[in-house]
């Protein structure tokens, strides 16, 4: 463990201390240029793993959908939590008139008239936003949620779209002037989850805390999910959504994948059985096996009507 804030907490009834160690990454100081240009989402991730790997710290906790669909062979996740709201959100300036936020229609022709960009960072989220906003631009914005608004907030973008769980965790729920749909704005793999990450060899009673901690229905759909988006090489800089429920052990996914260009779009859905294993109602092998072979049959398919779009 390294220098920082020491706190206590109890988990599965004992008295734990802990240390929380604050880390900035390359990713985090690079902002002046496109994420996906810089080494993509790794940036956030490597420097952490190393310094697991090295005993500096036992674990590390990460948006989940920051993480690349691979790991370091030497890293996995231990535990997946609660899910917090998956959607997108869109968020206008702060000076913007109330009434604008009355429907999508009146945001979208507001945010036109303006002339200035949509604030996002995520190509997956670019191309959807040139479906649903024609006409408007989209421009990349880097930095931290509040560095973001303040430049929103400057004049720089007519809007941003952000991940509406960032913001209400952040106390921020506030700022959202419109919330889409999944069905509108295909999530991020993972999003609206924390993953923790562990060290393969870890000591095996920190694995049984994670364990305890993990929330099974939100880790089952993440694992779907990033199957996905593993099986047609999904990365930051490339157009990929995916998002899974759970409803009477029956696994929803719906997937999407585009050009990198937006001229093709494919948005495909599939459903498995995946009824819980153990006595406690935690998902088992077979289930995260029907899951993973959903998200794969899913890729498959639009593998096939991406060729046939080309």
């Amino acid at each position: 463990m390294g220098e920082g804030l020491v706190a206590t907490a109890r988990a599965q009834g004992a008295a734990l201390a802990y240390e929380l160690v604050g880390m900035t990454t390359e990713g985090d100081r690079i902002l002046d240029q496109p994420l996906d240009k810089i080494g993509g989402k790794g940036l956030f991730i490597r420097e952490l793993d190393r310094a697991m790997l090295a005993g500096r710290i036992d674990i590390a906790v990460h948006s989940c959908k920051d993480l690349p669909t691979e790991l370091d062979p030497s890293v996995r996740i231990g535990a997946v939590s609660a899910r917090e709201d998956p959607r997108d959100a869109l968020v206008l300036p702060v000076d913007a008139p109330a009434a604008v936020a009355e429907t999508f229609d009146v945001i979208a022709a507001y945010v036109a008239r303006t002339g200035l960009p949509v604030g996002c960072s995520s190509a997956r989220r670019r191309v959807q936003l040139q479906r649903l906003m024609p006409g408007v631009s989209v421009a990349s914005v880097r930095g931290n949620v509040n560095t973001r608004l303040a430049k929103l907030d400057a004049g720089q973008y007519g809007a941003l779209v952000l991940a509406a769980a960032g913001l209400k965790r952040l106390g921020l729920g506030t700022r959202m002037s419109y919330v889409f749909a999944p069905y509108q704005m295909l999530p991020a793999a993972g999003q609206g989850a924390m993953a923790v990450t562990v060290a393969r060899e870890a000591d095996a009673s920190l694995c049984a805390l994670l364990e305890a901690y993990s929330n099974d229905e939100a880790a089952l759909c993440v694992a779907a999910e990033r199957a996905f988006t593993r099986a047609l090489g999904g990365d930051c800089a490339t157009p990929c959504g995916a998002y899974a429920e759970v409803h009477d052990a029956e696994l929803c996914l719906e997937g999407l994948y585009a050009e990198p260009d937006g001229s093709v779009l494919v948005w495909r859905s599939g459903r498995v059985i995946v009824d819980a294993a153990g006595p406690d109602g935690a998902y088992g092998a077979a289930a995260y096996k029907a899951a993973e072979a959903c998200a794969e049959r899913l890729a498959s398919e639009v593998r096939e009507a991406l060729d046939g779009g080309r």
